[in-house]
């Protein structure tokens, strides 16, 4: 098989965050339109996230968020976005890298990405670099309390950029 010079995987990866990150600055600028509210599930321990020793004694491997009606102080950069929730009627400040994001699910029109993260080993031209799911919700449960319950994925259908490799 030959050697992807262009890296494809890492192109598409980082197309796919600027998807999420336009998404939640426009929703710092402009609030959540309609129904839209986002699953957004990070690794808890990667290099730059910023949460509470309270959390992440709670959420020591990965931890999902929602951001629909409870959050405040949305501030979206190049690399990363910080948001205030509140746990069980206690205030955090998030800080979350776009690196550190494992999926991101908007169950209002079923439309999801799930990443890998970008500080694991770079993956090799046999190994897929990326799976992206139409349509599937994240499998942690979400780290605040919600009156919704997280719908899993029904009928999801997910595509992994390696069926679209030459073999």
């Amino acid at each position: 098989m030959a050697t992807d010079h262009i890296r494809y995987d890492v192109l598409a990866r980082d197309a796919l965050r600027g998807v999420l990150k336009h998404v939640l600055a426009d929703a710092a600028e402009h609030g959540l339109p309609g129904e839209h509210h986002f699953y957004i599930t990070f690794v808890s321990k990667a290099e730059g996230v910023k949460i509470s020793p309270r959390l992440l004694s709670q959420y020591p491997q990965e931890m999902t968020v929602i951001l629909q009606h409870q959050f405040w102080d949305l501030v979206v950069t190049d690399d990363r976005f910080e948001v205030g929730l509140s746990f069980n009627g206690i205030p955090e400040r998030l800080v979350i890298p776009f690196s550190a994001i494992k999926s991101f699910f908007d169950p209002s029109v079923q439309f999801g990405l799930q990443f890998e993260p970008i500080d694991e080993p770079a993956a090799t031209a046999e190994t897929p670099a990326e799976t992206l799911p139409v349509a599937a919700a994240p499998e942690a449960p979400p780290a605040e309390a919600s009156d919704e319950p997280v719908k899993q994925g029904e009928g999801a259908e997910v595509v992994r950029l390696d069926r679209f490799r030459k073999k």
